[in-house]
């Protein structure tokens, strides 16, 4: 085995589809980002309470998602930052056809 597949890491639960949340780290098998698991984990939920949210995923899904947020902290805080941004996000929403413009 060569040094670089020694270093890969893997997690077992983790995928990324192009087709879903722009490729961004998921759950398999569910649209459940790694964000997502992170964002609940940085409000001060422990894996029991993130179980009792979405009690679809396993204790191993939610592990397995909190292993590769510290393993890609920088990557995954980025990503939060960029759906926290509360000025972007006002600019994403269009005006109701029917509300007039003053």
């Amino acid at each position: 085995m060569s040094l670089a597949a020694k270093k890969k890491k893997v997690y077992p639960y983790i995928s990324r589809d192009s087709q879903i949340s722009n490729g961004e780290p998921l759950i398999d098998g569910t649209r459940i980002t790694v964000r997502t698991i992170a964002g609940y984990y940085q409000m001060g939920m422990d894996v029991d309470e993130i179980l009792s949210s979405l009690s679809h995923l396993s204790a191993s899904q939610v592990h397995s998602a909190l292993a590769y947020y510290f393993d890609h902290q920088t990557e995954i805080d980025e990503i939060l930052e960029e759906y926290n941004d509360k000025k972007y996000w006002k600019a994403q929403v269009k005006k109701h056809p029917r509300e007039r413009v003053n």
